[in-house]
């Protein structure tokens, strides 16, 4: 066993701080990763809180992991000591329900293990995650990741990215159809910045004025103001995808009246009940009401390369991990943009 310096909350709502973690033996098929930086995501202070009553402490998050390999096993082909290097949000899954045959990992019918909080049989009974010094995983959760990019700035492609990559792809969003992207945060900023790289007409949907600028420098071709009733009537009808970020509760029937007959909105932010549904608003007009969940191990690692070619990273503020508590305090009020990286040398 490695003992390995990571950050961790002891219980629930408590700030993280330093503490010390096992990390199994590199096996056969493993590859140890020395972690670069690691992306902060809501879903981090969701899980620190308890919020959805499923928190194991301490709990170590992060699962936006970038870094360099240091060891491999015997059995390792695809990485070599030194090579760049990722994990995301799982690091294990059955292998052998249709889902998993299908690279479709993130929806395996016997639970996949995710990089942190899931029962596991490495030291501590449950894994951690990316705001530690090293991590291993097997070879096959493993990405690698193009050289061209900022490798800082492509640690939450390891989430926000595949996030909203995975369902613009499953809904063929590109030329010749209009795109809307409803909130401009972690997700949100990546969901417009693939919809232009696709070749979509991309409108930026957001209650605020002030990110109708940020939103047009990320690629956006248009921005609707979704308070202003008199600019969401005009375009009542007109869209073919949405993909709303918005990540808490909130009322869906605006974002519904604005799709076209056979549109579709895709839920990726709320993890949690929305308001109700008019099933009027389907009916008249054949919608559809969808939800996506990040994405296979292929297909992350499709959209990884696509980054590479279309030099697409995040936009990110840098912290120490001693700041990761006041980043926490920061997201709760949206105070970043657009996604917190936590420079993990330092550890």
């Amino acid at each position: 066993m490695k003992q390995t310096s990571a950050f961790a909350a002891k219980t629930a709502r408590s700030p993280l701080e330093s503490f010390l973690i096992e990390r199994r033996p590199v096996g056969a098929t493993d590859i140890q990763i020395e972690i670069d930086y690691c992306g902060v995501c809501h879903t981090d202070l969701h899980f620190v809180n308890n919020d959805w009553g499923m928190s194991e402490y301490p709990i170590v998050p992060g699962h936006e992991i970038v870094g360099r390999v240091s060891a491999i096993g015997a059995e390792v082909t695809k990485f070599k000591v030194g090579d760049s290097a990722a994990v995301g949000c799982m690091v294990k899954a059955c292998g052998e329900c249709e889902s998993c045959k299908k690279g479709q990992e993130q929806y395996c019918l016997n639970g996949f293990t995710a990089t942190y909080n899931s029962p596991t049989e490495d030291p501590g009974s449950f894994t951690y995650g990316g705001y530690s010094k090293s991590i291993v995983a097997d070879e096959s959760f493993v990405l690698s990741m193009p050289d061209n990019l900022d490798l800082k700035a492509t640690a939450p492609l390891l989430c926000a990215g595949i996030t909203t990559y995975s369902p613009m792809k499953h809904w063929n969003a590109g030329p010749g159809m209009k795109v809307g992207v409803v909130g401009l945060g972690g997700l949100g900023h990546m969901g417009v910045k693939f919809a232009h790289a696709l070749g979509a007409h991309t409108v930026m949907i957001t209650t605020s004025p002030e990110k109708g600028d940020n939103a047009q420098s990320l690629g956006a071709d248009e921005v609707l103001l979704s308070t202003d009733s008199d600019a969401m009537a005009k375009e009542m009808g007109q869209f073919d995808f949405i993909l709303n970020t918005i990540p808490v509760n909130h009322a869906i029937d605006p974002y519904l009246d604005l799709l076209k007959v056979d549109g579709t909105m895709c839920v990726v932010g709320a993890v949690e009940p929305l308001e109700k549904v008019n099933a009027a608003q389907l009916i008249f007009g054949r919608k559809t009401l969808v939800g996506s969940l990040i994405g296979g191990i292929k297909e992350t690692q499709e959209m990884l390369d696509f980054c590479g070619e279309k030099e697409i990273v995040s936009d990110v503020e840098m912290i120490q991990i001693n700041e990761i508590n006041h980043a926490f305090e920061r997201l709760v009020k949206s105070d970043v943009k657009y996604r917190f990286v936590i420079d993990m040398k330092s550890l």
